[in-house]
Formats: C-alpha cells, structure tokens, sequence
C-alpha cells in the first residue's frame, strides 16, 4: 500500500509531462502538413547505384591463374 504513494504522483507526473511533449509538437508545427512529407518521399530521385553495380567488373574475383591447382 505505501508504494501507491509513490506510484500515483509519477504516474501523474509521467502523463501531464507527455501531454506537454505533445503541446510542444502540436505547436511546433510537427502534425501542420502530413500529406507532403509522404508525397516527397514517393517523388524522390532514385539513391546512386552502388559501386559494385557501376563497375561489374571490379565485383568478379581474380582470374585464376593455370599453375594454382583446382582445390
């Protein structure tokens, strides 16, 4: 029963600090245009290809040469 003592005040504590967490982003403009942010993501430029994509020919191992044995 006394850990209610403690327990109720941080509860209470915990979600009046989450509300004003939520006031802070409501007001600092967080939630004004959420369609845009979505739509710009969509119309990106494509990232570059990597490096190994560009250049297949630094991808392939080296050739072997004839006097290694095959294992």
């Amino acid at each position: 029963m006394d850990i209610l003592y403690l327990l109720l005040p941080l509860s209470v504590l915990l979600v009046l600090g989450l509300i004003a967490l939520f006031a802070w982003a409501l007001h600092g403009g967080q939630f004004d245009d959420l369609e845009r942010e979505g739509l710009r993501l969509m119309e990106a430029p494509d990232p570059p290809a990597p490096a190994a994509a560009r250049a297949p020919e630094a991808a392939k191992p080296p050739a072997r040469s004839p006097d290694q044995d095959g294992d």
